[in-house]
């Protein structure tokens, strides 16, 4: 197996960790982005249930605690992680309404019919989009809303390379269209849709990276797992920068009914 036939799980877990935990994002995205979101839901109290699932670090929790009410837990399944996230909330004097816990997304542990909103940067891919979807609707309030961003494809044919590049790495990656019939299939009112533009990527994720990539190599001199992942990110980029036209991440936002 080659370096660009590796997922993100041919490598050792605590280099994974050890890596993004030192990202503010671990994935596309940013602030205005996540605000952007938040501006399609509605009737938020001090009283409402978020739930943030697959939140890393907390970089777009943080985000979301100091525009929206309500109280906020992360989930994520690494310790590592959750560890910074509850810093991170400390540091913002956010601890009082933002808690993240560890807990796996296709195990929640919430009570059913209990969230406002449940939130899913850059994660659902982990467990499947439409299996998430399905999944989840059962633990929001009727009315709840799901926002969620995934990686899709935005035309219906693309060339070779980035097909297959995205099809071992996500299987189940798809179309707008696709996506948002699937939102609609798993039981929500689809309120909106939009893609994330460029520097989502470039400057909120690539960029970071090739900062925390030098980290690594520093800090592993001649190590051969370390050198074999740093070059996988940097095959990603290679990739985005060439075929960035024909996929990327969307917001897909939906309403239980």
């Amino acid at each position: 197996m080659s370096d660009h036939d590796k997922t993100i799980y041919d490598f050792d877990t605590d280099l994974i960790y050890e890596y993004f935990g030192s990202l503010e994002r671990q994935g596309p995205g940013s602030p205005e982005a996540t605000r952007k979101a938040l501006g399609f839901i509605e009737g938020l109290t001090e009283r409402s249930r978020i739930a943030d699932l697959g939140c890393g670090t907390g970089g777009q929790t943080m985000v979301m605690a100091q525009c929206v009410p309500g109280h906020i837990t992360g989930l994520e399944l690494s310790g590592e992680f959750i560890g910074i996230f509850n810093r991170n909330a400390a540091r913002l004097g956010l601890q009082d309404r933002v808690e993240g816990v560890t807990g796996s997304m296709d195990d929640l542990p919430f009570e059913k019919g209990s969230l406002d909103l449940i939130w899913s940067e850059g994660a659902i891919y982990n467990i499947g989009f439409e299996r998430g979807l399905t999944l989840w609707r059962e633990y929001l309030k009727l009315g709840g809303y799901v926002a969620v961003t995934d990686a899709c494809w935005f035309t219906a044919e693309r060339p070779a390379e980035i097909h297959g590049y995205w099809t071992r790495h996500y299987p189940g990656i798809d179309t707008i269209p696709a996506n948002v019939a699937t939102v609609q299939r798993a039981g929500y009112v689809p309120v909106a849709t939009f893609t994330l533009p460029a520097g989502c990527w470039t400057d909120n994720y690539f960029a970071p990276g090739r900062a925390a990539q030098e980290r690594l190599l520093s800090r592993y001199p001649g190590n051969a797992a370390v050198e074999e992942f740093v070059e996988a990110q940097r095959y990603e980029a290679r990739m985005y920068d060439k075929y960035g036209a024909f996929y990327g991440y969307v917001f897909y936002i939906g309403k239980k009914i």
